[in-house]
Parts: C-alpha cells; sequence; structure tokens
C-alpha cells in the first residue's frame, strides 16, 4: 500500500517512523546509486558513532505506558539472587549513525558523502549535533562532494547551506536536498520541496571529469513505506509530529480521507 501522499508524508517524521525510514533509505540509494555508477566507484554504507553524555533516553510511553516506572526507581537500593551488582548509570552506549559513502575503487578515496538527516542531528545533545557539524568541516576542508537530504521539518537547520541563503533563492519549503560541490564555483546547489509537492530528482556529483548520477529521490520513499510497513505505523488519526500549521493539516486530512484513512 503506498502512502496517501504525493511527496513526503509527515507522519513519518515521528520517532516510532523515522530512524527506520532513515536506515532503510540509505540501503536503498546505496543500491541505486551503485546500479548507475561508472567504472571505478562503488557506494558503500559507513557508520558515524558518537557518545552523547547529554542524551537522556526516556522509555517510549506509547510501548511501556505512563505509569510505567513512575519513580524511577531513584533511591532503591535491589539485590537479586544469582547475581552480581555491577554499577548504576553505567557510561551510555554509543550511537551509531548511517550514511552512504562514494568511492574510487582504486584508492578507495572518498569522492562523495550522502548524508539522510537523522532526529539525533536535529534534537540529539550538543555533542550529537558537535558531531555532524565537525564531520561536514572534515568534509569541506577536504574538498569531498556533500550531498544531504532532510526530510524533517522539526529542529535547527543543520545542512551545509545556510538557511537564510535557502530562503533567498528557494523561498518557503518544508523539506530539502543540498548539495556541496567541492572545489568549484558556484559551490552550493539546493532545492526546496513543499509538503504537497513530490520529492525531488537530483544530481550527485562525482569527480570533475566524470558525469553526475542522477536519484529519483520518490520511488526510493514509496519503496522504503510498502517494504517497512508504515502503513500500519503510521496514525492518521492523530496529529503528526511535529504538527502541520492549519492549512496544511486541512490539507492532509483532506488527502488522507481520500484514501479510506479517516472517516
Amino acid at each position: 500500500m503506498p502512502s496517501p501522499f504525493p511527496g513526503m508524508d509527515p507522519w513519518l517524521e515521528g520517532e516510532e517512523v523515522f530512524p527506520d525510514l532513515h536506515h532503510t533509505l540509505i540501503t536503498y540509494l546505496r543500491d541505486v546509486v551503485n546500479a548507475a555508477l561508472p567504472p571505478g566507484y562503488v557506494a558503500t554504507t559507513a557508520n558515524r558513532v558518537w557518545v552523547d553524555d547529554e542524551l537522556r533516553r526516556e522509555p517510549d510511553v506509547a510501548l511501556f505506558g505512563r505509569d510505567r516506572g513512575s519513580n524511577g526507581g531513584d533511591g532503591i537500593a535491589v539485590a537479586l539472587e544469582g547475581l552480581v551488582a555491577i554499577g548504576q548509570r553505567l557510561s551510555p552506549e554509543p550511537i551509531e549513525e548511517p550514511y552512504l559513502e562514494i568511492v574510487s575503487a582504486k584508492g578507495r578515496r572518498l569522492v562523495t558523502a550522502v548524508e539522510v538527516i537523522s532526529l539525533t542531528n536535529k534534537k540529539a545533545g550538543e555533542q550529537g549535533r558537535k558531531t555532524y557539524q565537525d564531520k561536514q568541516h572534515e568534509y569541506a576542508l577536504s574538498g569531498v562532494h556533500l550531498v544531504e537530504i532532510d526530510l524533517l521539518r522539526r529542529g535547527p537547520h543543520v545542512t551545509a547551506t545556510p538557511l537564510r541563503e535557502l530562503h533567498k533563492r528557494l523561498g518557503t519549503f518544508d523539506y530539502h536536498v543540498s548539495v556541496v560541490v567541492g572545489g568549484v564555483v558556484p559551490s552550493h546547489f539546493a532545492v526546496g520541496v513543499k509538503l504537497a509537492d513530490r520529492l525531488p530528482a537530483f544530481e550527485i556529483p562525482l569527480d570533475r571529469d566524470v558525469p553526475p548520477v542522477r536519484v529519483d529521490l520518490q520511488p526510493l520513499l514509496d519503496r522504503c513505506y510498502d517494504s517497512g510497513k508504515y502503513a500500519v505505523l503510521a496514525n492518521y488519526r492523530e496529529p503528526c509530529d511535529p504538527p502541520l500549521a492549519p492549512e496544511q493539516q486541512a490539507w492532509a486530512e483532506d488527502v488522507i480521507r481520500a484514501r479510506g484513512l479517516l472517516p
């Protein structure tokens, strides 16, 4: 069952769905990019890893209920027979975030990085945002092309193209794709996407004398929606997170109702 929306489905932006969408979209991007790359290049997934001491992992109310652990267990001594106490509030586990690298097959030289902006990029503690921004800086210093796909309306602006420049050239938008091409002028390119728009097709740059690879984003999102069974996970009877503007909400309800997902 395809998404009821012509482009991005705002009900996929919540914490219940978007992490899975993020991982799956990276995988499907790798597949279509590899199918289109010329000889001598390969797209591989990589993981960025960091530890964020400021990030508190709260229990998912939808899964565990509001009354579970309401006291938090603070101050209560527990002894469990047959087990040895190890410690309390151990260091947080590393956070892993996948992205795509296009490398030259011979020298394993990084040519282009493709990032799908994640929830952690936009709402994690300072370390999470700083880690991503440090990586952006590394790409810029090394002349690596950077493609960023932002399908999240929430949180601060994080893509490498400044927001004021995006608004100056593109006007208002809900989602966008930013492409920074190393070593050329102009170096920044972008396309803005409104809620009612189909997700765009765009080109991923390679080396200067090599034609770019064209990627159509909408079929990949549609494939994610079907394979992930997001129609089951998305609760269209409740407001999406983050909420839509009133006029967008009215439009979205009409779209959902036309598909029989609302009475």
